[in-house]
């Protein structure tokens, strides 16, 4: 029980990973913390999830009193921002840094906005640490496949933000800093599920950008039990990554569409996508072990990355475009996550429930 009594902040925790993250804090499963600390800066957001927490479907401001005594508290602040950051830091255990700016198009065109909450804001995050001489015992930093090999702001930002939580561990040794990264979250805000979904039920068409494109597909769930085996068994330095499957885009829209007569339209990569990502490169692959049901990438700073005579599991990239999920296959793992839209599958905004 690696979180019993613990004191777990949630940098970005009114996101869709946030949200499940929580959920599973609450239920105690790998035991109960002392306190559960949500930031971000979305005052609604949090209002809202404040009011499904106190089963509640409305309410006036009243419900924020006595927020700093419970269990559950929230707190308003920016990860860009030092001082916010550092004061909600003050007294945790655990930090998870699931803040981001992660909408590949987005960070194309405002590529200094990803720069701040990608990278600054872990920077705040180690610097309030160092500063304030904290004795915070692990921060996870969530990273995502694009920053394996990035061709775009998106994945270049989290390729960053990956080495300063890495490199983190010799400027504040007090601490370990872990990293996960992982692919596509089903039916997280902005994946191309719940965009499929809208298609469909507006009649159609639906966009794919090409027909080869795979991805890399995990249950927010599974997004949740990486973060908590990073916590658990991962060693300074280390990534995270688990081992998921990939499935073609076409194939999940034919799932989806089913025997409706719905159009499937091309309409071409967008800024900064690829066709297949990779969630471990080549090179990486020569210092990867196999952890369990997930890969640990070992650091490449000597003073964290030694593999202590292990054999490398990989002797290749981890690609989406490797071993890809047949159709069938693919139809069956959107049907066991409550996806297909002939499933009575409800929704709470972009999250799966």
């Amino acid at each position: 029980m690696f979180l019993e009594g613990k004191r777990v902040l949630v940098l970005g925790g009114t996101g869709s990973l946030g949200k499940v993250l929580v959920r599973r804090l609450l239920a105690a499963s790998a035991g109960t913390p002392k306190k559960i600390i949500v930031f971000s800066r979305d005052e609604a957001k949090q209002h809202y999830m404040r009011l499904e927490y106190l089963n509640r479907k409305g309410s006036t401001e009243e419900t924020i009193f006595n927020n700093f005594s419970n269990l559950l508290e929230f707190r308003i602040g920016d990860v860009r921002d030092y001082s916010s950051v550092a004061s909600a830091m003050k007294d945790a255990d655990v930090v998870v840094y699931a803040a981001a700016l992660k909408q590949v198009p987005s960070c194309e065109y405002f590529p200094i906005e990803a720069v701040k909450t990608n990278v600054l804001g872990p920077e705040n995050v180690i610097r309030a640490i160092r500063e304030m001489n904290l004795k915070i015992e692990t921060v996870i930093g969530v990273s995502t496949d694009k920053a394996c090999k990035p061709v775009n702001v998106m994945g270049m930002t989290k390729a960053l933000q990956e080495r300063v939580f890495i490199a983190a561990n010799i400027s504040a040794p007090q601490t370990r800093f872990v990293c996960v990264r992982y692919g596509n979250v089903l039916a997280s805000r902005g994946s191309v599920i719940p965009l499929f979904h809208d298609q469909i039920k507006n009649g159609g068409p639906i966009t794919i950008t090409t027909t080869d494109m795979t991805r890399f597909l995990l249950s927010l769930e599974k997004a949740v039990d990486t973060i908590y085996a990073a916590v658990e068994f991962g060693a300074a330095g280390e990534t995270f990554i688990p081992r998921v499957p990939a499935a073609n885009m076409v194939d999940i829209a034919d799932a989806l569409i089913g025997t409706r007569k719905i159009e499937k339209v091309i309409v071409g990569i967008r800024p900064g996508e690829k066709i297949h990502e990779a969630l471990i490169s080549e090179e990486e692959a020569m210092r990867t072990v196999r952890k369990g049901n997930y890969y640990a990438i070992k650091a490449m700073l000597p003073e964290l990355g030694s593999m202590n005579g292990e054999k490398p599991a990989l002797v290749g990239e981890y690609s989406s475009g490797t071993e890809v999920l047949n159709a069938k296959d693919t139809a069956a793992l959107l049907k066991e996550h409550n996806l297909m839209l002939d499933q009575k599958v409800e929704f709470e905004g972009e999250m799966l429930r």
